[in-house]
């Protein structure tokens, strides 16, 4: 299905036909496989144009690990890490800027800082001010699925619709229109066992009848890491793999490390999904 995704500041994104990679730039000393490489800014400029140059659509800059046990920020750190990197990727307007952040403040001033997405892993439930910013702005939202602080339910779809529902009602009562939101399952986030992931990968279709995209955010994730025996940093084909079979469950946005892999992957699944289509047409 084709949608458009209202962004901030008059942008949007169209959804369906084509898989559209989000990549990740951590300004951060300790994000679990690239904390420190990209934490000064003329370095994170860098990698941000080497993505974009590699296919990555849209951007999102984040500064504080959630990784778990990672060490808390405040949000003037959160913002003195961000902010001047947004500012300045707007100022080349490559790419569309996501901001991954769970406080409103920060969201804020990254926005008017010329950001266009809020992802928030809390998925709208951490600060209860957020999503009044969101809608403010206009701005695109990804929603996502965290199984943290709180008791889950046995079954893994049943939780996610449990939860997705909560912050899909949040939404709305902040007047966040549908055609704002993205929601992304939260894979790793308290998903304890590669088991668990994987329950999640299976079934990941069953999401789709919540009415809204969904973005995929499997990259170097430890039951990739389980299943294929690789450390963190030497992930990329696992991820890729992972990335194929979620595109063709019906994932729309890809959130990466490795770009380029994943441009490459993803495009064969493109291909392959549009040749089904032409098939059926036919019939």
């Amino acid at each position: 299905m084709n949608r458009r995704w209202q962004l901030a500041h008059g942008r949007h994104l169209d959804l369906g036909e084509k898989s559209v990679v989000m990549g990740i730039l951590n300004v951060t000393p300790d994000s679990f496989s690239d904390g420190g490489l990209f934490d000064a800014p003329d370095r994170a400029l860098d990698q941000a144009r080497r993505m974009v140059d590699q296919g990555a659509a849209i951007i999102d800059v984040g500064g504080e690990s959630t990784r778990p046990g990672a060490a808390p920020v405040t949000a003037e750190e959160e913002q003195q890490r961000v902010l001047p990197i947004v500012e300045r990727l707007a100022g080349f307007g490559e790419a569309l800027i996501s901001i991954d952040t769970y406080r409103a403040e920060t969201a804020r001033l990254a926005l008017k800082a010329g950001a266009n997405i809020v992802n928030d892993v809390w998925g709208l439930q951490k600060d209860p001010e957020l999503a009044g910013e969101v809608a403010a702005a206009k701005a695109g939202v990804v929603i996502m699925h965290t199984g943290r602080g709180r008791q889950k339910l046995p079954d893994v779809i049943a939780d996610q619709r449990v939860f997705l529902e909560k912050s899909i009602e949040i939404a709305r009562n902040a007047d966040i229109g549908n055609d704002q939101i993205v929601l992304d399952p939260g894979f790793g986030f308290n998903k304890e066992t590669a088991e668990e992931n994987l329950d999640l990968m299976a079934r990941f279709d069953e999401l789709l009848d919540l009415g809204f995209p969904l973005l995929a955010g499997t990259s170097r994730k430890r039951f990739v890491g389980t299943v294929t025996g690789k450390d963190a940093a030497e992930r990329a084909a696992g991820t890729a793999a992972t990335s194929v079979i979620l595109r063709l469950k019906g994932a729309d946005l890809f959130r990466v490390h490795d770009v380029a892999i994943n441009v490459d992957a993803l495009a064969m699944a493109d291909a392959m999904l549009a040749r089904n289509n032409t098939r059926q047409e036919l019939r």
